[in-house]
């Protein structure tokens, strides 16, 4: 059986932590595969779509290619077409398919950490990270608050309305996150306040924080945040971003090859993709 290939696409790409989460996934599951990292400028992407991609038999997808693969791809998948945005190809006997992977890889980690999508949500942010995990909460029937600056109001208030319009019945509103108070079921920082270098930073304030029951950081750099430090110290339940990160490259796997992984080894690639991070 011939080596299967692979790769991670974007531009710039040089960082990238998806060769390192990849190779260690084909390993346990025992798929003799090479994984690489191809940097495509966009003015070049239709060409290299037709002369390198078309030939994988699959690979991942990033900025700024996740909406411009769409129309050149066979077939897409719900979740796809939903978000309008594609992070997976599977180049199946001449046609491709597109995923997004990034949803499913969500509810992966928050599934592992025992945390619920339910009851009342609050979701930090209105970009891109937020938008997936507002519809995903919307879609498990959350009662979901979006939570930001006053700068950013009317985006959110963009955002609300597709939510809406897209999933029946979904109940969703737009709160500033300097007055967000009350209990808080679940919280989800989807901004980047407390990223490496800056980790004394959090974005809500510690008396709100008090108020959650679970605590889901998109954040994987540091592995833990302030955010989730303070979370576990009051005795939330609390998650990082890099189960994400990693669980959702395990859903592309299972797209890939149909691969299932144990608990414990997606558990030790987690902490050693930060050991890998760090050196980086």
């Amino acid at each position: 059986m011939k080596t299967k290939r692979y790769a991670v696409i974007g531009h710039p790409i040089g960082h990238t932590m998806s060769p390192f989460i990849h190779k260690r996934l084909f390993r346990l599951a025992g798929v003799d595969a090479e994984y690489g990292v191809i940097d495509i400028a966009p003015e070049n992407f239709d060409y290299e779509y037709k002369e390198t991609l078309s030939r994988l038999d699959g690979y991942n997808i990033t900025i700024p290619h996740k909406q411009r693969v769409i129309p050149l791809l066979d077939e897409l998948d719900s979740k796809a077409k939903l978000y309008g945005s594609v992070n997976t190809v599977y180049n199946n006997n001449g046609k491709a398919k597109g995923y997004t992977t990034d949803p499913d890889g969500f509810l992966k980690a928050l599934e592992y950490a025992r945390i619920p999508l339910a009851d009342r949500v609050v979701i930090l942010g209105c970009g891109g990270a937020a938008r997936t995990m507002a519809f995903e909460a919307a879609l498990n029937g959350a009662i979901l608050e979006l939570a930001v600056r006053e700068r950013s109001f009317k985006k959110a208030e963009k955002l609300a309305d597709e939510i809406k319009a897209a999933v029946s019945g979904a109940d969703v509103k737009c709160v500033d996150i300097t007055k967000l108070s009350g209990d808080i079921k679940t919280l989800v920082n989807a901004t980047p306040v407390g990223m490496s270098p800056y980790t004394d930073a959090q974005p809500i304030t510690d008396s709100q924080l008090k108020n959650c029951e679970n605590v889901f950081d998109a954040i994987y750099n540091p592995l833990e945040t302030m955010l989730i430090k303070k979370a576990k110290a009051n005795g939330s339940n609390a998650e990082g971003g890099m189960s994400m990160l990693v669980w959702q490259a395990v859903v592309a796997h299972k797209h890939w090859d149909g691969s299932d992984y144990d608990v414990r080894d997606i558990e030790k690639l987690c902490v050693d993709a930060y050991e890998e991070l760090k050196n980086k």
